[in-house]
């Protein structure tokens, strides 16, 4: 939720969550702290203007071009043209398998960021 306005929000789920989170740690621009709260829902984690935007503008620059409209980042940061089937992952070693996220819903987290001015997880 942008820090200026309730009604300027954008919404994910933990399974393109989890990579986002990997990614912006990937960046080395925000305190672990803060990233340890970003894996829990309700902790109220903050993001500047600042730190909005230099993630924003990475997430642009530097992981959208590798994407393409038809690829998804996993968690592991690898970059995949596989679709997502839909197949949940019971198996501990497979269960990285459940968390991508695509580039269009990037692409909205960047834009977000970009246009914010800070914003709050809940």
């Amino acid at each position: 939720m942008d820090l200026s306005s309730e009604s300027f929000e954008l919404r994910a789920n933990v399974w393109n969550w989890k990579p986002a989170v990997e990614i912006i740690k990937s960046f080395d621009i925000v305190d672990e702290g803060k990233l340890r709260q970003m894996n829990y829902n309700a902790t109220g984690a903050q993001f500047s203007h600042e730190e909005a935007q230099t993630i924003g503008e990475k997430i642009r620059d530097e992981i959208l071009p590798r994407l393409a409209p038809n690829k998804r980042m996993l968690l592991d940061l690898s970059v995949t043209d596989k679709p997502d089937d839909g197949t949940f992952y019971r198996d501990e070693d497979e269960e990285w398998k459940n968390y991508s996220a695509s580039y269009d819903w990037l692409k909205d987290f960047s834009e977000f960021c970009l246009k914010s001015k800070g914003f709050q997880v809940f």
